[in-house]
Order: structure tokens, then C-alpha cells, then sequence
């Protein structure tokens, strides 16, 4: 595998272009702050530390949106990280909501991905409703390697006004949170969306964060070939095409939706 790591001065460096970045939109939408759902994993950690370095803690409000399949160890790894921060958090059990849509289409019970997404779909709205109220905008919780292969949910955690940390690897954002003073059990913990029972990112995937960040860097964000890749980080080229096939069938969730060209 290779090594993503920032160097100390590039660390100071990516902390500062981020903050400023986060301010930078707040003032540009004119609006008084930001909302984030805290889910307890490390992305929507170190996003919520670096908003409050941005804008204050006053100025950051933490949305913890539970739902059955919640682990209660993330859900309280989520209102530690607000506590910590000193910043508002309102917890909000979105299973009525998910169980109301259900009971409008009951087809799609038992569905685990499609009940999965609407999961992500609903604290998408909520997250908007807390932000519209209050005038805020809503931040992305998205890195860089969910983005390249399309694991999140389309108009669900994709659905914010921007994307702090949009340009790191999962391992970038894992350095990036150590930095900050993000506490190292959060910053170690299992990567997981909690759309369903007992999911993990690396084992929907089917592959690990660091294979895939190495994918990613050397051949789909790189210039080397799939059996070049291969060979340089010692996997099976099978498993590179994996990681291209995923991210060209998921480039419609990284684009507005289409419409026909115009007429002349």
C-alpha cells in the first residue's frame, strides 16, 4: 500500500485551507452558522472540530439522528463529540419517520438497502429543517474515497451545501483528526453508514480502506494501469478493477442530475 500521509507542515496547512473554506461559505451563503449530523464515526467528528475552529462553537449546531439499527455505543460517541465541543445538539429518533414511509409503501419492507437509504434520505431532511429554521448551512460529512466509488446515499448524506473534507482519503481524514486532538478510540473505530444491522463500510465494500484509498491514488485519481497498480501494491488486478468499476457506475451520483441539450 502506499502512504497518504501529510508531513506535519501539510497538516497545518490542509487544517487552515479547510477552516477557511468553511468560513468562506457561511459568508458567502450570508447565512449565521452550520448544522451536521454526528453519527459518532470519525468523518463527522473531525468536520464537526474543524467548523468549530472556523466559527465557534456557538455557531455550529450537531444534529444525533438515531435509528433502530443505531449502535448506542456511535449514538454516544455522537453526543460526546457535541459535549466535548460545547456545542448545541438536539437528538432526533428518526425511526417513526422511516416506519410512516413504510406503512405508505409496505412493499418495501424487509428491503435493507432500500430501507437503508431512506434512512440517509430522512436525517437529509431533518438536517435541512434544523438549517432552513435557523438560517445555517448544512456541512458534508464526505471523503474523498466514499466520493470515488459512490458509497453514500444519493439525495441522503449526499445532499448538503459542501464538502469540507471532500479531497482527503479515508486515511488522510484518520491523520487530519489526530491533529485536531480528536480522541484516538474514535479516530480507530470501525467505519460503518449504520444503514442496516450490523453493516460495516469495509465489508459491504469488500475491501479495505487502505486498499482502496492505494487504488485510488495510483490509478483511478492516477496515471498508473490497472496491472501497474496491480503489481505496485501487491493485489490481485481483479481487485482494481473492482474499485474502477465501482466509481464509473457511481458517476451519476457525483454530477447534477442530466437534462436533454437544448434545441437549437
Amino acid at each position: 500500500m502506499i502512504d497518504l500521509r501529510f508531513s506535519d507542515v501539510e497538516l497545518d496547512e490542509r487544517c487552515d485551507h479547510i477552516t477557511n473554506f468553511i468560513r468562506e461559505q457561511v459568508d458567502a451563503a450570508g447565512v449565521d452558522g452550520t448544522v451536521l449530523g454526528l453519527s459518532g464515526g470519525i468523518d463527522s467528528t473531525l468536520v464537526a472540530y474543524l467548523a468549530v475552529d472556523a466559527l465557534g462553537a456557538e455557531n455550529v449546531h450537531g444534529l444525533v439522528l438515531p435509528a433502530r439499527v443505531s449502535g448506542d455505543e456511535n449514538m454516544s460517541d455522537a453526543e460526546r463529540v457535541a459535549q466535548d465541543l460545547e456545542i448545541t445538539h438536539d437528538v432526533i429518533e428518526i425511526e417513526p419517520i422511516v416506519d410512516s414511509l413504510l406503512g405508505a409503501y409496505p412493499e418495501a419492507e424487509g428491503d435493507h438497502e432500500a430501507v437503508g437509504n431512506a434512512r440517509a434520505r430522512v436525517r437529509a431532511v431533518l438536517n435541512y429543517l434544523v438549517a432552513n429554521h435557523e438560517g445555517r448551512l448544512v456541512l458534508g460529512t464526505g471523503n474523498r474515497s466514499e466520493a470515488a466509488v459512490g458509497y453514500f446515499t444519493k439525495y441522503g448524506d449526499g445532499a448538503v451545501d459542501c464538502h469540507p473534507i471532500g479531497n482527503l482519503y479515508k486515511a488522510q481524514v484518520r491523520q487530519l483528526a489526530r491533529h485536531v486532538g480528536v480522541p484516538d478510540d474514535l479516530v480507530t473505530k470501525t467505519p460503518t453508514a449504520e444503514l442496516w444491522a450490523d453493516q460495516t463500510d469495509e465489508e459491504e465494500m469488500g475491501l479495505s480502506y487502505e486498499t482502496l484509498d492505494s487504488i485510488l491514488a495510483t490509478h483511478v485519481d492516477g496515471p498508473l494501469s490497472v496491472d501497474t497498480t496491480a503489481r505496485e501494491l501487491g493485489v490481485e488486478p481483479e481487485t482494481v478493477e473492482k474499485v474502477r468499476g465501482m466509481y464509473e457506475r457511481s458517476a451519476h451520483k457525483r454530477r447534477v442530475p442530466p437534462a436533454p441539450e437544448p434545441l437549437d
